[in-house]
């Protein structure tokens, strides 16, 4: 059923991209996928690179305050440098632009827009984390401090046809930026500055009924808090604070990776008490190499140098809560909290958790390390699992999503006019 508010739920906007030709010299990885030390060197050499907007702080005293007044400020600085000297450009008029990522064999095309903030405040465009108000604050003095939203948030949709032809219709020419930051994924822009074409596009996203936001959950909550901040008596729905900048891909080609997670100790039990507790709840199957789970309700376990599968003997039924039935919640439920003793994931200190583009190679050898007691390998979390927590307004556990490939910084941002 279409949304009741006749509202794109995105809309075209006046980008600030690179000059064509000198993206390869600005784009960057996301800002919250680095330390500042790797910041440092990811920008050794590279005087354009985005990461001195998005991480100014590698641009004063080692010992600087990341979140100081005086690293907005220099991201601010570094961001109009940048626009002096011409390699950032400002559209002149609103448009569009379709957005392709290549990692591997892997490729997901979808568009970049304005979303609609009202949207997100009403629920139409829905989020499924909770938010730390530091990292809030964090991406709010950020966007006030350039005049921009510079990282995208990254949504998703159910697939949608005529958006797929509109694509492919205009992928068919070369792209207008191609950059890559050296993750080995190659990202394409295309500009949509075709009027009809433009008119389509809206109408497709006024009659959606929902987008979901898959990754950037504290750059859309900023969004917001920006929006409200610069609202006062200006209830103009197409004010640039009403909308954040994101990219949309529809959810039949977004790739979800497994979150793993790693233990520090096993509570006091040795190694076959531990798994004396676990023959209660599950099947428990030694193998002799590393342990991706093949579906839900199942896990692989490294502990003193040996993998197992374990199978929930009992999984939920398709009826159960959208939350307690992801495979992070049956690990929680049934293993880490009961027998573990681990409390809450958010906070505990005696869990870590692993993206799984690091491969179960890099599980066994934190616990081999000794560092870590065990390990778990996690199936990946499904996009309709996620979507139906957000529909049903709930929120997912920590860590149970890992989104590749990552969004690039710096070829299309959202200036706050």
């Amino acid at each position: 059923m279409p949304n009741q508010l006749n509202d794109p739920l995105l809309r075209p906007f006046r980008a600030l991209r690179p000059a064509q030709g000198r993206e390869g010299e600005i784009v960057a990885p996301p800002y919250d996928v680095m330390n500042t030390a790797e910041a440092r060197e990811m920008a050794a050499d590279k005087p354009w690179s985005f990461l001195h907007v998005s991480r100014a702080e590698i641009d004063l005293d080692e010992d600087a305050d990341p979140y100081s007044d005086a690293v907005y400020a220099k991201a601010g600085e570094n961001l109009q440098k940048m626009v002096d000297a011409g390699l950032l450009v400002r559209e002149v008029e609103p448009q569009f632009y379709v957005y392709r990522a290549t990692m591997g064999d892997h490729v997901q095309t979808g568009i970049v827009g304005g979303a609609s903030v009202r949207a997100y405040e009403d629920g139409r465009i829905k989020k499924h984390e909770l938010t730390r108000p530091t990292k809030e604050d964090d991406r709010v003095n950020q966007i006030e401090a350039v005049g921009a939203q510079t990282g995208p948030v990254f949504l998703t949709y159910r697939a949608n046809a005529d958006l797929a032809a509109i694509y492919a219709d205009i992928t068919a020419n070369p792209p207008l930026l191609e950059a890559g930051h050296g993750d080995g994924v190659l990202h394409q822009v295309w500009g949509v500055n075709e009027p009809d074409t433009i008119q389509r596009i809206l109408g497709i996203f006024t009659d959606m009924d929902a987008l979901y936001v898959a990754d950037g959950h504290h750059r859309s909550a900023a969004a917001l808090r920006v929006a409200a901040n610069r609202r006062g008596d200006n209830a103009d729905p197409n004010a640039s604070h009403e909308s954040f900048l994101t990219v949309s891909f529809p959810d039949d080609e977004v790739l979800i990776l497994d979150y793993n997670r790693v233990v520090k100790d096993l509570n006091g039990m040795d190694v076959q008490g531990f798994l004396a507790k676990l023959e209660a709840d599950f099947e428990i199957t030694p193998v002799d190499g590393p342990v991706g789970p093949e579906h839900p309700a199942s896990f692989g376990l490294y502990v003193d140098r040996r993998w197992y599968v374990l199978v929930l003997k009992t999984p939920p039924g398709e009826d159960a809560d959208p939350v307690q039935r992801l495979d992070v919640s049956l690990l929680t439920d049934h293993i880490l909290t009961p027998i573990l003793g681990i409390g809450d994931p958010r906070t505990d200190n005696r869990i870590d958790f692993v993206g799984g583009a690091r491969g179960l190679d890099g599980l066994a050898k934190r616990v081999d390390s000794g560092e870590w007691a065990c390990a778990f390998s996690m199936y990946p979390t499904g996009l309709g699992d996620l979507m139906a927590v957000a529909d049903a307004d709930q929120i997912m556990p920590p860590k149970s999503t890992w989104f590749e490939p990552k969004l690039a910084d710096g070829l299309v941002s959202l200036v706050l006019d």
